[in-house]
């Protein structure tokens, strides 16, 4: 089955709350690799003005990912993940994610380009908190390969 390029511009509905706890930003921060002490220490991080431990910048992609398995899961959208390659991601960040924070993620289906054998799909997620303050965009590009034949 194909793509279907009629999920662009598609809109899901908020995934969440998902709190976010210390111990997962420290082994997040340990796994890839971040060094700053704010990352894994409380006192470090008060000491930086925050109120807990800082996320790793990329942290944000845990949470987005949550959302965007409402669309690679939906097997109307033609999206076989053994055909996928994660081509680029990019984040924005609007504020620090803090041991604490419930957040809420909005996943867009921004584009659907087919290309010969590859379709790449363009995806959004918006985090925001309890009150809809945005914390964190994240962009995905996905490359799905067509099926052999």
């Amino acid at each position: 089955m194909p793509v279907d390029p009629a999920f662009a511009g598609r809109v899901y509905p908020p995934v969440g709350p998902y709190l976010v706890e210390r111990d997962q930003l420290r082994q997040f921060a340990a796994a890839v690799g971040a060094g700053a002490p704010a990352c894994f220490d409380p006192a470090a991080a008060r000491a930086l003005g925050y109120g807990d431990v800082v996320a790793a910048p990329t942290f944000a992609v845990v949470i987005a990912q949550q959302a965007e398995s409402q669309y690679v899961g939906d097997p109307a959208a033609g999206i076989d993940f053994a055909r996928v390659v994660h081509a680029e991601e990019s984040f924005a960040h609007h504020r620090p994610i803090i041991a604490g924070d419930r957040l809420w993620a909005v996943l867009t289906v921004k584009s659907v380009a087919q290309r010969l054998a590859i379709t790449t799909v363009t995806t959004s997620v918006e985090l925001h908190d309890a009150v809809r303050q945005p914390v964190a965009t994240v962009t995905s590009t996905l490359a799905v390969r067509g099926e052999p034949g």
